[in-house]
């Protein structure tokens, strides 16, 4: 059991960063206005999820402009992608 435990990864643990995850492996990017509507989050608490993401390298952001309106888009990283499905599939073998 406790060599299971071992690839369960900490900075899923929370659900909205469980969420970021799985809304991002799925999806090429999400900007943050499509996050938080589907994460049903604040902006405060979405960003500082993300940041959280982001200094683990697990998420990436590109600031841009739409229609002279400021645009971050998030991506999973390859790292990220690799982490998250590690603790996935932990989670899988902890409930077999």
């Amino acid at each position: 059991m406790k060599n299971l435990l071992k690839d369960l990864n900490k900075a899923f643990e929370n659900k909205v960063r469980l969420g970021i995850m799985s809304a991002l492996v799925v999806n090429d990017f999400l900007d943050f206005n499509a996050l938080k509507e589907l994460l049903d989050v604040t902006d405060g608490n979405l960003a500082s999820h993300l940041k959280s993401l982001e200094k683990s390298k697990y998420v990436t952001f590109k600031k841009e402009f739409r229609d002279r309106k400021p645009n971050t888009r998030y991506s999973v990283t390859k790292e990220g992608r690799d982490a998250f499905i590690k603790h996935i599939k932990a989670i899988e073998q902890l409930l077999k």
